[in-house]
């Protein structure tokens, strides 16, 4: 494989389909192989934006416009960062001959809880959650009596939370239903009802499948806060029986959707060694953040790695740490950081600020990363550290 040099006409180039703070640390890594990137998002001056070669502002749902990009860039690899792109026109793309990573199909299934949940549990015959699907308000009702309360409601086309509620008993579900409505990605329509999985912990395993072969990075245990990230940590300690068998779940999923690149598979540990699939994100996952400070090779340098097409050979962490969320109180136009230089007076301490133009109430505007003699130590050093910062506007 030849790499040319950037805006020379003989570069590989990668067009990215969203730019937030993941995308930006991949476009970092590819720009250390001599990669021409393309930064595209539905607003000015996203993360990646800042980063990259170039970029494009558009609304990533109107497949004429991702054509019209996509045939004017000519990229060698379109690279989906979020969930809300026009996944009919990338299949039609793909069929006709651009690569689209990992796949068209797989950006499909995972933009679609039902896709990608028929696909885990009736397909491959992995375990999951209990659950139903509805289209209606008096089919909610139906589905949540027949899985029993408490039950978690989503809607099918939704990521990090947006939309989704538990809801205690019937009295509950008229606010789910408003809630899922106005949280999907493509608009209003069907939801996912899912029995309440006590688990006595979640993870995050980092599925990369190279052109040698698939690899896993060590687990990442995570906080969510309504299906948010808010902090991670690595490793997650487990049984060798309970990590045997995540593997085997993260690695029939990701083989199913092919293609190269890595791969957030979530999955839930319960007792007795016990591991469901929840959910898959064919891209870097905001958990796997925490790979910035434990691993030689972050989860974006593998993924810049793999989708290239270059070997991938043992993964190496070299701490254990944890990332914690730095999110935003309230909404600010052009938001400022305060106490920065307090982080660093605090020992195996880093920061990415990732430069969003508008911060909303909980948009994740940082994150912090700590290392120490163990995930604990660390994740308390990073709670500290977070505790130091403020989102402000320029005029506090």
């Amino acid at each position: 494989m030849k790499f040319g040099t950037p805006l020379q006409g003989n570069a590989i180039r990668v067009l990215m389909l969203g730019s937030g703070e993941l995308g930006k640390e991949v476009v970092i890594e590819l720009m250390r192989l001599g990669v021409e990137v393309i930064a595209c998002d539905r607003y000015e001056h996203a993360p990646a934006m800042q980063v990259a070669h170039r970029a494009h502002v558009f609304d990533m749902l109107d497949g004429a416009v991702v054509r019209e990009v996509i045939e004017a860039e000519k990229p060698d690899l379109i690279v989906p960062e979020i969930e809300a792109i026009a996944t009919g026109t990338l299949l039609e793309l793909e069929q006709e001959g651009w690569t689209v990573i990992p796949t068209a199909e797989a950006t499909r299934l995972t933009m679609d809880r039902e896709g990608i949940r028929r696909l885990a549990a009736e397909e491959l015959g992995l375990p999951t959650a209990k659950y139903r699907f509805a289209d209606s308000l008096d089919e909610l009702r139906a589905a949540a009596a027949e899985l029993g309360y408490p039950v978690v409601i989503k809607p099918v086309m939704s990521s990090s939370g947006k939309g989704q509620s538990l809801a205690h008993g019937e009295d509950e579900l008229e606010r789910s239903w408003a809630r899922a409505q106005e949280g999907g990605r493509a608009g209003a329509g069907r939801v996912i009802v899912e029995e309440l999985i006590r688990f006595d912990s979640e993870i995050t395993l980092l599925t990369v499948r190279a052109v040698n072969g698939t690899k896993f990075c060590d687990p990442v245990g995570h906080r969510q806060v309504s299906g948010d990230y808010v902090e991670s940590w690595q490793p997650h300690p487990m049984s060798a029986v309970q990590l045997e068998r995540a593997q085997e779940v993260a690695r029939k999923v990701t083989d199913r959707l092919g293609g190269r690149g890595i791969f957030g598979v979530e999955l839930f540990l319960l007792e007795n060694d016990e591991v469901l699939f929840s959910e898959i994100s064919p891209r870097p996952h905001d958990t796997g953040m925490v790979t910035m400070a434990t691993q030689i090779w972050s989860e974006f340098a593998l993924h810049a790695r793999a989708i290239l097409g270059l070997p991938i050979q043992q993964i190496t962490r070299y701490a254990e740490g944890a990332s914690v969320a730095v999110r935003s109180p309230s909404a600010i136009e052009h938001p400022m950081v305060r106490g920065v230089d307090k982080v660093f007076e605090q020992p195996n301490t880093d920061l990415r600020i990732f430069g969003k133009p508008m911060a909303r109430v909980k948009r994740r505007m940082a994150v912090v990363l700590t290392t120490g003699d163990n995930w604990e130590q660390a994740l308390s050093a990073g709670r500290a550290a977070v505790a130091k910062l403020e989102i402000a506007s320029a005029d506090e």
